[in-house]
């Protein structure tokens, strides 16, 4: 165990105490808020989580509603928020919890791990929070102090570093107060020791810090490099009908944007014209089941939306039809839709399309 072990957490716990934010989530220990909680701010600041969470607690103020709730309303809720699994996963447990478990949020962390979408850190953050159970969570934010504090190297994406940090953050732990810990070294990671220029010569460890008086702040923690970056370019087809209504399409595989609505999409293994478009297989396909009158390419410079391991390249193809059959949509429904944020500038941005 490392010996500032108990200056570490003691510290910690008075600058949180003395700085931490006021968050809606902080005022109650109800496992059904902190829950929803922590999978919104997964990957995700407090500044933009924080109107998202509003908002579902409004809608569904306990876990019963949301399992009530239909998909495609969470899913509308949470657009925008990104990594859309974290919003099936959050409605299946839900249903679990309401159905299986009739609303009896598990209560420790080894059953708050049967949860889908919970690993061990949203089940260490729950069970240290609202029942007080020693569990360390082990986030971004807790590498970066623990790393540049304690001066580990191990890389923090290996198999050695998870266990490591894992380790070294459940000997840390404040057994008495576990949740106020846990939270302190969230806190005290996402506003103090920040990624790039920490104001170091205030912090409250700099006479402690290992990375400080080695002057390895920049290159703490060690993250191995990531997997090379995809280019996907997608040519959505845009259909417009003389009755105003449009085709959207459900993305039911795996992959991104699942569940999620969106335009017919071609994908093409390169930014393409008209003519090479009209060559595609997938235009072929779009052809036969839709009569084109005229189409017209919207947006000539591609608009870039760039996810965590790909960058897609978006265009998108204004299509002119007589008629659209049963499974179109009027344009006044589109925006009762939950599609992906690069669908959602389209629409809020195409005149015919804006209410």
């Amino acid at each position: 165990m490392p010996e500032n072990t108990t200056f570490f957490r003691n510290k910690l716990i008075t600058w949180y105490l003395e700085n931490k934010r006021e968050l809606p989530w902080r005022k109650t220990k109800d496992p059904y808020r902190i829950w929803l909680s922590e999978i919104m701010l997964q990957q995700t600041r407090v500044e933009q989580g924080l109107p998202y969470y509003l908002k579902f607690v409004d809608a569904f103020p306990t876990v019963f509603h949301l399992a009530e709730a239909p998909q495609k309303t969470v899913l509308k809720l949470w657009q925008g928020l990104g990594y859309y699994s974290r919003a099936r996963n959050l409605h299946a447990a839900a249903h679990y919890i309401s159905e299986t478990l009739k609303g009896e949020f598990p209560s420790n962390y080894k059953d708050l791990l049967n949860l889908k979408g919970v690993g061990d850190y949203t089940a260490s953050a729950i069970a240290s929070i609202c029942y007080n159970e020693p569990q360390a969570v082990v986030d971004g934010n807790v590498y970066r102090v623990l790393s540049r504090v304690f001066g580990v190297e191990t890389p923090i994406n290996s198999t050695a570093g998870k266990k490591e940090f894992k380790q070294l953050a459940q000997q840390l732990i404040d057994a008495e107060q576990p949740g106020t810990y846990n939270q302190a070294l969230m806190e005290f990671g996402a506003r103090y020791c920040v990624p790039r220029n920490p104001n170091c010569e205030a912090c409250i460890f700099n006479n402690r810090c290992e990375a400080y008086k080695k002057n390895l702040v920049s290159a703490l923690p060690v993250k191995l490099k990531k997997r090379k970056v995809k280019k996907r370019y997608f040519n959505y087809m845009v259909v417009l009908s003389e009755g105003k209504r449009t085709l959207l399409n459900q993305r039911t595989g795996k992959g991104i944007w699942q569940q999620l609505y969106e335009f017919p999409l071609i994908e093409s293994g390169k930014e393409v014209s008209e003519k090479e478009l009209k060559k595609l297989e997938g235009f072929k396909l779009f052809s036969e089941e839709v009569n084109i009158e005229d189409m017209v390419l919207y947006n000539e410079t591609s608009v870039v939306h760039k996810l965590s391991h790909q960058h897609l390249f978006a265009r998108f193809w204004i299509v002119a039809v007589s008629e659209i059959q049963n499974t179109g949509i009027p344009f006044s429904e589109i925006q009762n839709y939950p599609v992906p944020v690069l669908l959602q500038n389209f629409i809020s941005d195409f005149s015919v399309f804006k209410n």
